[in-house]
This record gives C-alpha cells, sequence and structure tokens, in this order.
C-alpha cells in the first residue's frame, strides 16, 4: 500500500499599503490547495501547495519543524518589481510574544520559527510609523512547514519639497519625518512622549543590520541662523545618542544638523513653523 503526502499548505497574504508615517492598509487572506482561483498576479503568486513546496531562497533553510513550532517561510513580492530583498517581518503572537525574521535575500525569502496553535499579526518593520500587517493562523500539530507569499505594493512618501535648498537626497532616497520625535523648547532634551517612537526606529536597525540612517534636524527660520543650525544639530545628534544608548552600532548612523535651510512649508505662520521643526531620516 503507498502512503499519499498531504499537500503543504499555503496562505497567499494580499497586502496593499504605505510603508510611510501615517499610511493606511488593507489586507486580504486566503488558503488554497490547488490553482483554481486566478491570482491577482500570476507571476508572483503561489497558485497551488505543489508550487510553494518547491519554492527556495538563496541559500537552504536553516530550520526545521517541530512538535511544537512551525516552520513559516515567507516570499516577500512587490507585484510591479518581483521579490523586495532587505525586508523583515515581525510576527506577534496573541499572547504578544515577538518572533522576528532575518532579511529576505534577494529571492524575497526569509524564514522563523513559531510556536503551533497561535495567531499572528504579520507586519514589515519599517521606520515608517504605521506599517502594513495581516494575520494568519497557525493550527495545533507537529512538524507545520507553512509557506506564505506576501504580495506588498508599496507607495512612497517622501519629504515635501522644500521652498528652498542647498542640499537634497537622492532621488532613490526615501525621506522620512519622525513625526512624533519632540524637543523641548529650544532645547536638543528629547521630550519623554518621543521615546516610543524612537524604540520603534531601534527594533527597525536591530533586526535590520544591513539598514543605515543618516538623521537630520532641522529648524524654522526665527532668530539668528548660525544658532538655528546649532540647535538643528544637536537635535540630530540627541536622536543619534538615543539610538546608540539603545544598542545601535554607532557606525551605522550620522547625524547633520540643517538649520533653517530647507523648510517644507512656509515660515510666515505658527502652523507652518511647526512643520519646519523636524527630525528627518534617511536610510542610506
Amino acid at each position: 500500500m503507498s502512503l499519499r503526502r498531504a499537500p503543504l499548505p499555503l496562505v497567499v497574504l494580499l497586502l496593499i499599503g504605505c510603508g510611510g508615517s501615517g499610511g493606511s492598509t488593507s489586507s486580504e487572506s486566503s488558503s488554497s490547495s490547488s490553482g483554481s482561483e486566478r491570482p491577482a498576479s500570476d507571476e508572483f503568486q503561489l497558485s497551488s501547495s505543489d508550487d510553494a513546496g518547491q519554492a527556495r531562497g538563496d541559500h537552504p533553510s536553516q530550520i526545521t519543524a517541530t512538535a511544537t513550532e512551525a516552520a513559516m517561510r515567507l516570499f516577500v513580492v512587490d507585484p510591479d518589481v518581483g521579490p523586495i530583498p532587505g525586508i523583515v517581518v515581525k510576527l506577534t503572537g496573541a499572547d504578544g510574544r515577538a518572533f522576528y525574521t532575518g532579511e529576505t535575500d534577494s529571492a524575497g525569502y526569509a524564514e522563523v520559527l513559531v510556536p503551533t496553535g497561535q495567531r499572528y499579526e504579520l507586519e514589515y518593520l519599517s521606520l515608517g510609523r504605521r506599517t502594513t500587517s495581516a494575520r494568519v493562523e497557525v493550527p495545533t500539530g507537529p512538524r507545520q512547514d507553512i509557506r506564505l507569499t506576501l504580495r506588498y505594493r508599496r507607495h512612497r512618501r517622501t519629504a515635501p519639497a522644500a521652498a528652498s535648498t542647498t542640499t537634497a537626497a537622492a532621488p532613490e532616497q526615501e525621506r522620512l519625518v519622525l513625526e512624533d520625535v519632540l524637543f523641548e523648547s529650544n532645547s536638543a532634551t528629547i521630550t519623554p512622549d518621543s521615546f516610543p517612537r524612537l524604540d520603534r526606529v531601534v527594533e527597525y536597525l536591530v533586526h535590520r543590520p544591513s539598514a543605515r540612517l543618516r538623521i537630520s534636524g532641522h529648524t524654522d527660520n526665527l532668530g539668528d541662523p548660525r544658532r538655528n543650525l546649532r540647535l538643528s544639530e544637536q537635535r540630530a545628534q540627541a536622536v543619534r545618542d538615543y539610538l546608540v544608548q539603545h544598542g545601535i552600532d554607532a557606525g551605522r548612523v550620522e547625524a547633520i544638523g540643517v538649520g533653517d535651510a530647507e523648510p517644507v512649508a512656509p515660515n510666515d505662520t505658527e502652523e507652518g513653523r511647526a512643520q519646519n521643526r523636524r527630525i528627518e531620516v534617511v536610510e542610506l
């Protein structure tokens, strides 16, 4: 008598959202053991369990499912450009425990072991304030090998064009304003309310070791320009110091001050000046 091997489970998560600050997201999940449903993007969706079982990353797998842990293998792809390397996926269980993949390789592949019998929220780690997420159920059972294709279209959000500039980020560099990072008035002292936002940056850098950042401080145009430049440098340095004090290698983060040279709004209103007083980060 021959034994027929059960197909590996496949879950396809369709994620459409923003990776930057303030982005909104939507997600749709489905499971399939056949290719009967036409995928939204034939080129990237794994349409059957057999396809998922044959899919591989750049290197041999380093994990093996056990009696209590499922091997979750993730493929992160953009429908427009293909596999996305350098992405870290965070999985948070119902008990609040977090698990992290390594960075996706050139095939968009990453893997992680997670306890069975839980529902997990998946999210892309990003510098943005909000992240794209979806949920997946991992049933109880031994030696589960689960493959997920995460299809993600990122809408890039950059800082608004400056009214007058002396420097500009390279076209491929995304400038992100850390909107919740604030300082005491006329000071480089970071307010305690800013710590959770900076902790998210620390989390991102800890789990994405290839990432390097440039932090730039900006001010409005009130007062002496030389003092504004000095204050912007001190504030950028204060953010860098926070990251380093929380375990990030100093060589991965640089800080510069721009002063009032790169406004993103008119300085003739309080609202505009508040927008110009900001911290930006660029991933290098």
